[in-house]
């Protein structure tokens, strides 16, 4: 038997086994980033499917094509146990990169600021500013978006410092200084919701589209629309005209 065709097919087994393992270590943070921090629709609004895709295509590459390099059983197995620990240790290093990467990504809050949702990512927030946060909101969640809403002014001055912030590039709704709880912004909300038949008579065309959002909702419920904004894209929030809750959320630009 050729020797160096046995060494190969043991390199090509090695190779396989660690993508197996490498694509179950990949489906695990898939679990962990699309189902906690990204949950629809922010996988979409706030591109962490294209993030993720790009950080472990990278990862469950490396691993098994340098498995593929360097195993060979004819080495002394100290060597070799050393050689596929630090492949190891490279590809759980590189994937803990990334995968904070995509958590400091993370949306963190849907904030209704005056006439639109905002959605608000961690990276966006200065560190600085969120001592400034009330105390119940000073801590960043880790286990998914959570809806927030800005307060109102308290003065002309305030007012003016925060679109002088908005002018610089941090939106209204990602100083944490005007954040309070949604509940306490739901009379704003409903205010400017607008109702249902409004968007289908403006975008007759995505009708379907809208009523496939909308499916689980029982047709006693009077739905209104918002605007949000997320990080290169507008998408449309349907609310209970009577709860503000958020029941839905559709890829449509309303403005």
């Amino acid at each position: 038997m050729n020797i160096s065709s046995d060494v190969q097919t043991s390199r090509l087994k090695a190779a396989g086994i660690h993508l197996g393992l490498s694509v179950l270590l990949a489906v695990l943070a898939a679990l962990l980033v699309f189902q906690v921090w990204y949950p629809y629709p922010y996988r979409d609004i706030s591109g962490g499917r294209d993030l993720f895709l790009l950080v472990v295509a990278v990862d469950v590459v490396m691993g098994p094509l340098l498995t593929l390099t360097v195993f060979n059983p004819k080495k002394p197995l100290a060597e070799l146990r050393r050689d596929l620990a630090l492949i190891v240790v490279l590809q759980l290093a590189a994937l803990g990169y990334g995968l904070w990467t995509v958590a400091v990504a993370r949306p963190v809050h849907p904030v209704f600021e005056i006439s639109r949702f905002v959605v608000v990512h961690a990276v966006d927030i200065p560190a600085e500013l969120m001592a400034k946060a009330p105390p119940e909101l000073q801590r960043l969640p880790l286990t998914g978006p959570t809806l927030l809403s800005v307060r109102a002014f308290k003065s002309s001055d305030e007012q003016f410092d925060a679109t002088t912030i908005a002018l610089n590039g941090l939106a209204v709704g990602a100083q944490p200084n005007l954040w309070q709880s949604y509940d306490k912004g739901k009379a704003d909300v409903l205010a400017i919701a607008k109702p249902l038949a409004e968007l289908k008579a403006r975008f007759a065309s995505r009708v379907p589209e809208i009523d496939k959002a909308l499916k689980a909702i029982p047709a006693r419920v009077a739905v209104g629309y918002v605007p949000m904004v997320g990080r290169s894209s507008f998408w449309t929030v349907f609310v209970d005209l009577k709860t503000a809750e958020v029941l839905a959320f559709v890829p449509i630009d309303p403005y």
